[in-house]
């Protein structure tokens, strides 16, 4: 079982910085990648990044290569999203989510854990 509470969310300008914590609970966070998803409203759950359970390797949607980074530190359990060049956009809720899958899976079905979202708002 891994428990996961995302913050860091907030309102933020265009061009803006903002940068997401997802933090686990349970034994196992080490052995399960990690992805971020985002739902704007009105439009589908959609992925945006993903990182392997050790880090070394990381995934990004089209959308997001070259402004976002995601990492993660497993000895916090914890799995960041840095999101820089902001644009409204990507308002949307944010959610963290576990896979037992490699190879940066990107459906939603492929993720076993979810955390409860957190919102984040581009003011153009």
């Amino acid at each position: 079982q891994v428990q996961l509470v995302e913050s860091g969310g907030g309102l933020v300008q265009a061009g803006g910085s903002l940068r997401l914590s997802c933090a686990a609970s349970g034994r196992t966070f080490s052995s399960y990648a990690m992805g971020w998803f985002r739902q704007a409203p009105g439009k589908e759950r959609e992925f945006v990044a993903a990182i392997s359970w050790s880090g070394g390797s990381t995934y990004y949607a089209d959308s997001v290569k070259g402004r976002f980074t995601i990492s993660r530190d497993n000895a916090k359990k914890t799995v960041y999203l840095q999101m820089n060049s902001l644009n409204p956009e990507d308002t949307a809720v944010y959610y963290c989510a576990a896979t037992p899958y490699s190879g940066g899976p990107r459906r939603e079905y492929e993720y076993d854990y979810w955390g409860q979202g957190t919102q984040v708002t581009v003011s153009s």
